[in-house]
């Protein structure tokens, strides 16, 4: 039988679009190597693209539900939905390594003390987005969301749109707010935030490379306890 491999990872997204989800493999796939192994999870009783603060929360209980049955075959666990939700309770429920997008994203972010801002095309999660800065500890380096003003759903359909639009968004965190660093706010927008790591001299994080870089380093830590 083939050996396998030291680190299986668990990705879990929230919302119900089962294409997200392979965009967001690919996206992390590409972070890996061949120590590690990632799966993915995609929730069934969410929208297609979660929008509201009430959304988010109610994606919690599955997201859970996934990582509970996970944590037999898997030794990490990432929640690809830029609020998080479940990330606590998997935590309190599991003793194995898990992030979130936002979490690892803004800890990326903050390296070195930078400021560091979101663009995003969610305006009803900016609450979300800046009670976890601040729940981070991060709440004297966050300068805030600029946000799309364009209909989110109808935005991400338009990839060349998107991206323009995300890019103004930047743009604003950058002049407007003060921003060293911006955080591109969203697991649908993953593909958006590997295109503009490209466009600006800043440095622009994107949320699923940073989940991916942050829970393999959570379990070189928890394997190196054990040598």
């Amino acid at each position: 039988m083939p050996s396998h491999p030291f680190q299986r990872i668990l990705l879990i997204n929230p919302n119900s679009s089962a294409a997200t989800t392979r965009m967001m493999l690919q996206i992390a796939r590409a972070e890996l190597d061949e120590t590690a192994e990632l799966l993915g999870a995609t929730a069934t009783r969410a929208p297609p693209m979660i929008l509201t603060p009430s959304q988010l929360a109610a994606a919690a209980e599955e997201v859970v539900e996934i990582a509970e049955v996970g944590a037999a075959y898997c030794t990490g666990f990432i929640v690809s939905a830029f609020g998080d939700p479940g990330l606590d309770v998997i935590r309190k429920r599991s003793l194995l390594p898990a992030t979130g997008l936002c979490e690892a994203s803004m800890l990326e972010a903050a390296a070195g003390g930078r400021r560091f801002g979101v663009a995003t095309v969610t305006p009803e999660l900016i609450p979300v987005i800046d009670q976890r800065a601040t729940m981070l500890g991060l709440g004297a380096l966050y300068t805030g969301v600029q946000c799309t003003p364009d209909d989110p759903t109808a935005l991400t359909a338009d990839s060349d749109r998107l991206n323009g639009k995300l890019a103004e968004a930047v743009d604003a965190c950058i002049r407007k707010d003060g921003a060293q660093a911006v955080i591109i706010g969203g697991g649908p927008l993953g593909q958006a935030a590997i295109c503009l790591e490209k466009t600006f001299d800043m440095p622009i994080i994107a949320p699923i490379p940073a989940a991916i870089r942050q829970v393999m380093a959570q379990m070189e830590s928890a394997r190196s306890m054990t040598l």
